[in-house]
């Protein structure tokens, strides 16, 4: 039987989610210059038309010799949500891990976790030579990788997956939404709204906590801050 000192596990999602109304690969790749091929193949995975491989493939393409460290400085403006810092800290001070379940690059997955204090992140990997991008990607990560980590993480946290949540917005979340006790699905597309066990809109992250706060029992919920 598993046993641990938390209460659950809650899961984000980053493009549309934390990032809101774009992608944060769409955001850098205005700084790449392949934006607008990236905006039409992330319409096609939407629309069922292209897989996940197809579209990192694509994209990394147009990360070929850019330097690691110009990624980085750009991630310091990538557009965010209001209240993440305290969904964050809401979820620690009530017994939930929070957690990136996402397939934007690992690059952003690492400098989110770093700045929000997410206990971990997924995510695919760019091939790198020398600092520098080389155009390829290392290794692939699907949506049903993304469920398969988040269960994995919940395993190694003691925990199930009756008491996990998920916060998301699109496609990529439907198969997390469906392993979960909790699934919210924010500011979404009419297909994870319908997968869903609760949908909420609006511009600060905040607004997820009381579908989350099903996932603490029997305690008295200290406040978002």
């Amino acid at each position: 039987m598993l046993s641990s000192d938390h209460a659950g596990v809650v899961f984000f999602d980053v493009d549309g989610t934390l990032v809101p109304g774009t992608s944060s690969s769409v955001f850098l790749a205005g700084f790449l210059g392949h934006r607008d091929d990236l905006v039409a193949a992330e319409e096609s995975y939407a629309s069922g038309e292209l897989d996940n491989r197809q579209v990192s493939e694509l994209d990394a393409k147009g990360w070929a010799g850019v330097p690691e460290q110009y990624v980085s400085r750009r991630l310091d403006d990538l557009p965010l949500v209001s209240g993440i810092a305290e969904t964050v800290g809401w979820c620690r001070r009530n017994g939930l891990v929070p957690v990136l379940a996402t397939l934007a690059w690992s690059p952003v997955g690492a400098h989110l976790a770093e700045r929000f204090g997410f206990h971990s992140f997924s995510g695919p990997r760019l091939e790198t030579i020398g600092n520098r991008f080389t155009g390829s990607v290392a290794s692939h990560f699907d949506e049903h990788d993304k469920r398969d980590f988040a269960l994995a993480q919940a395993r190694e946290l003691g925990l199930t997956a009756r008491s996990c949540g998920a916060v998301g917005d699109s496609r990529s979340d439907l198969p997390l939404f469906a392993s979960v006790a909790v699934s919210v699905a924010f500011n979404a597309s009419a297909g994870a709204r319908a997968a869903a066990t609760i949908a909420v809109d609006g511009g600060d992250l905040r607004g997820v906590v009381p579908a989350l706060s099903r996932l603490v029992p029997g305690t008295r919920l200290r406040s978002v801050e």
